[in-house]
């Protein structure tokens, strides 16, 4: 396989991946603002050599075939060590005047470029001061170059003042987030102490409702003890008082008894007068036998039907 057909193809593989990566530009460099993962160890990291000493250890024709290989897989820049750039740039170290050489490292700069303003952007320094070292090598008088190397030292100065500002930030946060606690400890405290306080109160209020039913219900059921006791011995003694009175009353009902009733005749000197009177008279009755005489109760003018009513 010639040289020039490799500077042929190279050339043919750098315009369709050109085409690609103006296509995609917008959409890396609008992802590029997500920080490395440890951008303050990729600051600190000094800058590795352009090319490998590994690439710059192979011969003319080993290069040549590295090179066309790493096109044809698309490893124009990445990854360091096993790409087009470095391959031909070892390649110009040992072939410093051939045409196709440096035709290969012209068609292969823009892209170069690309890659390093977006990993500029992706604030991965150590990946943008290796391209930029391979540019740097390809063309130390590229137009590009001093902008690429001001905005990495821009760019790496604004992530260790944000690094100050962060951890100053977080500093902040974290004595407002332990006042923030102290805080809710301290609410929490009292809060639980005044329903602490507050349950005492109910419980001995409870308490007392308690005894005080309980001092309620025994006063009741002593009452109720009371009322059925005096209820037992009621009909006790009630008993013999009315077997008592019974007897007399057994015993005086023959003197009760009528035995006759005869009918008073009319005074005559009344009668002739024709008036008329009514006379209340009182007999007491005795154990012998016979009738005392009546007593008048009655006024003076009833004296003859008094008299009638003894001579009955």
């Amino acid at each position: 396989m010639s040289f020039a057909t490799i500077s042929k193809k190279s050339r043919w593989l750098a315009l369709s991946l050109l085409v690609a990566l103006a296509a995609c530009s917008k959409d890396e460099q609008s992802g590029a603002a997500a920080p490395a993962a440890t951008p303050a160890a990729t600051v600190a990291a000094p800058p590795a050599p352009a090319v490998s000493a590994q690439v710059q250890a192979m011969g003319a024709d080993e290069l040549r075939g590295a090179a066309t290989k790493a096109l044809g897989e698309n490893r124009i820049y990445a990854p360091g060590g096993d790409n087009a750039m470095e391959y031909y740039l070892a390649l110009r170290d040992k072939l410093p005047n051939d045409p196709a050489v440096a035709s290969a490292l012209t068609d292969l700069m823009p892209y170069t470029l690309i890659a390093t303003e977006q990993s500029i952007a992706r604030e991965d320094f150590a990946e943008a001061q290796r391209l930029s070292a391979l540019i740097e090598k390809a063309d130390a008088k590229a137009p590009a170059l001093p902008r690429l190397k001001q905005s990495i030292a821009t760019a790496q100065q604004a992530v260790a003042q944000r690094a100050v500002t962060d951890e100053k930030t977080k500093a902040e946060t974290d004595a407002q987030a332990k006042l923030l606690e102290a805080q809710r400890v301290t609410q929490q405290a009292e809060q639980q102490r005044a329903a602490a306080a507050a349950l005492v109160t109910q419980q001995q209020e409870a308490a007392r409702a308690a005894e005080a039913e309980r001092v309620a219900t025994a006063q009741r059921e002593a009452a109720a003890a009371a009322q059925r006791e005096a209820a037992a011995r009621a009909p006790a003694t009630a008993a013999p008082a009315t077997t008592t009175a019974a007897r007399p009353a057994a015993s005086a009902a023959p003197a009760l008894r009528l035995v006759s009733s005869p009918a008073p005749k009319y005074p005559p000197e009344a009668l002739r007068a024709g008036t008329s009177g009514e006379v209340l008279v009182e007999i007491t009755i005795g154990a012998s036998p016979g009738l005392p005489p009546p007593k008048e109760k009655g006024r003076p003018r009833s004296r003859p039907f008094f008299c009638a009513l003894s001579r009955c």
